[in-house]
């Protein structure tokens, strides 16, 4: 291979050459140097070196012009330093190639084809020397192209990349982060282009970016280029993998989420045409998943490797930031940049600022909800923008509406009280820089929505992974509390978490698992049908019912699948967040009022006078009238457990008032495939039921654990429904003959040698109930996430009081 001044080839470039290539092209070289060896796909190809920019404004003598024309930007308005920008470009542009530099890249470019064959398209990508370091990144400030098919055009767009070194957003990031402009060159990576246009790419985290959740790796994907996900121009699919569980063997999607995938961005099948549009992505396409699971754990192994190399590298754990891209060529995966992630990752997980409304927002003043980005609040006036032209009226703590956002905007979006998009996921451009300037975004909202230009709103990420946008300015608390500084407390303090969507948040609690995680829950607001329904949908009585369950399970091969995988990635969310402390899942526990409003559910449900008191909890299980839909419930806790290695899973049945009643369910479990100890399968039982502590040695024989549900304990003691509002003043945890009850079943456990805990909000209601707990030895508390950091100073101080 000839010899060359200003280029460097791939397979001789590593992170220790970032001065001359640039953070992007060092990445790709150490990638290519070092991954592709371990079975690792990257694309070869060169980088035309910073000494090559330098050389470029030597030969043209235009450093002075240039410097002169910078000093003005101290002073400059907003529109005088994008005048200022396009005369830098003009400068740097209208300086060409010297002679050298043109031949070198020509006759790397013949080499490449050489290997790649000559029709060979490149990707042509800017590469700043102060790119993608750990405590910045210049991700989309500078120009790139795709497509180059011929000499011509590749020389062209190398011209275009070294002006976009003076691009307004890049001078503006630069200033922003104490940046000599004058001490930041560009290289030019050219790369061979996976004809991803024609197939599927995306982006990769590998850690969730919106927790800074480190145990899972995060991927994005759309059909064609990835770019549309960059600019948020559609909704893109998104898939987790459990980085723990996959290294222990598991091969499975922890959870998707179907994006609309609204277009496609395709190449110019002309060789000589750079350009680069969108197309409307087919409805079938739309429908389906862009791609298989086979490939997003291929994808996983990609991100996991990576982000181990780069760890080493650093001598630190380095979360990583990736791009790749599927080759419509030969059908690979290819890895097409790696880069240190720079904004998640430097959050503190050991402290915790907690948004909340005092008052829950009233749901006729919801204007708008799409995907929550950070987990703050914020309050403003919309600003609805359309172009970049509009940005200039753009005002401190507003809120910024638009379709999408791109690079050029920054200055205005870091000004904003919050950020709101139509379209866009997770990984969008708008997505990226709330979380970097620490602003909540609501983005992917659609366009039926009822936000109006110049009212007053309320967006907010803090109620899980759905992001609401509410009229009118709406009162908000913000609370940090310094997770190290909590004290240690000998009662294991665990949460109740219904919501897989916050769970990757939470997991930074200092708690000891999840006390009580509602399956309930799951079923209503993400399956949202009737499990039997699901299993006997030729039942099902009402038409409307049966078109809504064939619309829920269209892209299944049952309705039962529908329910097995979407329940079972739901309770793995929860438990891969706490892996590998328990998360005790309680088997649905709704009552017929309650199943009969889920789609298909009247079919099904019998009228009850008390449903409080009817059909509910273990008596449903093995009878005939839910049998099936119970065996959905064991199939899916089996895909959580054995399938996806969440073994951190144990069982908890609800309502067991006799003990045949429980001997028939563990059977009914054992059937489905759930054993009692096998896999260290741990079953407990809701201690709730006055005879549940009458017969406390009884069911201490047959379960491994209790939990006190001390509201439904309360009202079966005192006789009193907790529903009702009329007698609700004779409900109270801390009637004596509750906590007498309360009493008999810890002693009950501890006499049986199994851990008993509560998982009812009295402790942290009342301290006087906390202290008698935590005096009678109770094994653990279970409550809601806000309560739990209060509930741990007072049961320490309880504790210490007790040993002193």
């Amino acid at each position: 291979m000839a010899e060359y001044r200003y280029i460097r080839w791939f397979k001789d470039t590593g992170l220790e050459h970032i001065a001359d290539v640039g953070g992007k092209s060092a990445s790709l070289g150490e990638m290519y140097r070092t991954l592709s060896p371990r079975g690792i796909l990257v694309p070869n190809g060169f980088t035309i070196t910073a000494a090559a920019y330098r050389a470029v404004l030597d030969s043209a003598n235009a450093w002075k012009p240039l410097r002169e024309l910078l000093d003005g930007l101290q002073n400059a308005d907003n529109d005088r330093q994008d005048v200022i920008a396009e005369h830098a470009r003009e400068i740097v542009y209208g300086a060409g190639l010297p002679k050298v530099v043109a031949q070198e890249i020509t006759g790397a470019y013949e080499s490449l084809c050489a290997e790649y064959g000559d029709t060979l398209r490149v990707a042509v990508r800017s590469s700043a020397t102060a790119e993608d370091l750990p405590d910045a990144s210049f991700a989309g400030q500078h120009d790139s192209f795709l497509n180059i098919g011929d000499i011509d055009g590749l020389l062209e767009a190398c011209r275009r990349c070294f002006a976009s070194l003076f691009t307004a957003r890049a001078i503006s990031y630069r200033e922003r982060n104490g940046y000599d402009h004058f001490k930041v060159s560009l290289a030019i990576a050219v790369m061979k282009m996976a004809r991803t246009d024609q197939a599927s790419s995306g982006v990769m985290f590998s850690l969730d970016t919106d927790s800074g959740f480190r145990d899972v790796v995060f991927i994005t994907s759309v059909y064609g280029l990835g770019e549309n996900i960059v600019q948020g121009t559609v909704d893109p699919d998104e898939f987790y993998v459990h980085k723990p569980t996959y290294e222990q063997g598991y091969r499975c999607v922890l959870r998707r989420q179907i994006g609309a995938k609204q277009q496609t961005m395709v190449c110019d099948e002309d060789l000589n045409s750079q350009d680069v549009h969108n197309i409307d992505t087919p409805e079938a396409l739309r429908d389906q998943f862009s791609l298989s699971d086979d490939e997003v754990l291929t994808l996983a192994h990609y991100a996991i490797t990576a982000e181990k190399h780069y760890s080493a590298l650093r001598g630190s754990p380095c979360p990583m930031d990736l791009e790749w891209g599927k080759d419509a060529d030969d059908g690979r995966l290819y890895l097409l940049q790696a880069r240190p992630e720079t904004v998640a990752s430097q959050k503190s997980r050991n402290q915790l600022k907690h948004y909340r409304f005092p008052h829950k927002p009233d749901k006729h003043t919801q204007l708008a909800s799409g995907r929550a980005i950070g987990t703050g609040i914020g309050t403003g006036k919309v600003r609805r923008v359309t172009d970049a032209s509009q940005l200039s009226a753009f005002k401190d703590g507003e809120i910024l509406l638009a379709r999408s956002t791109s690079p050029d905007w920054g200055p205005a979006m870091r000004r904003a009280a919050g950020l709101v998009t139509e379209r866009g996921g997770r990984t969008c451009h708008a997505a990226i820089v709330a979380r970097e300037f620490g602003i909540p975004a609501v983005v992917g909202i659609g366009s039926e929505h009822q936000l109006q230009d110049g009212e007053t709103v309320t967006l907010s990420c803090a109620e899980g992974d759905v992001g609401q946008v509410y009229r009118g300015e709406i009162p908000f608390e913000v609370n940090t509390v310094a997770l190290d500084q909590l004290p240690a407390t000998k009662t294991k303090m665990m949460i109740n978490l219904a919501s897989p969507e916050q769970a990757f948040r939470l997991s930074a609690l200092p708690c000891d698992g999840v006390g009580l995680a509602r399956m309930e829950f799951i079923v209503n607001e993400h399956i949202k049908a009737h499990p039997m329904a699901l299993a006997c949908p030729e039942k099902i009585g009402d038409e409307n019912d049966r078109a809504a369950i064939q619309a829920l399970t269209a892209h299944y091969d049952s309705g039962s699948d529908y329910f097995i995988q979407k329940l079972s990635e739901g309770i793995g969310t929860i438990a891969a967040a706490f892996y590998p402390r328990p998360v005790i899942v309680r088997t649905s526990d709704f009552k017929t009022n309650e199943y009969a409003r889920l789609i298909g559910g009247s079919t099904f449900e019998p009228h009850e006078e008390n449903p409080m008191l009817g059909f509910r909890g273990a008596a449903r299980y093995a009878h005939e009238a839910y049998a099936q839909g119970f065996a959905l419930e064991c199939a899916a806790l089996k895909r959580a457990r054995d399938v996806m290695g969440l073994t951190n899973i144990k069982v908890m049945i609800p309502f067991c008032r006799r003990i045949p009643e429980g001997e028939q369910v563990l059977r009914a479990m054992a059937d489905h495939g759930l054993t009692h100890g096998n896999q260290q399968l741990q079953v407990y039982v809701m201690c709730e039921i006055p005879n549940n502590v009458v017969q406390i040695d009884a069911f201490s024989q047959l379960f491994d654990g209790i939990s006190i549900g001390s509201n439904d304990l309360t009202q079966l003691v005192l006789g009193v429904d907790r529903d009702s509002d009329i007698v609700a003043f004779d409900f109270d945890e801390r009637d004596p003959g509750v906590l007498e009850m309360i009493r008999l079943a810890i002693e009950g456990a501890q006499r049986n040698g199994i851990p008993a805990g509560i998982c009812g909000e009295a402790p942290s209601n009342y301290p006087e109930v906390a202290e008698y707990l935590v005096k009678l030895g109770i094994d653990s508390i279970s409550l809601s996430p806000d309560a739990l950091l209060r509930t741990i100073q007072r049961v320490a101080a309880i504790e210490q009081q007790a040993d002193s």
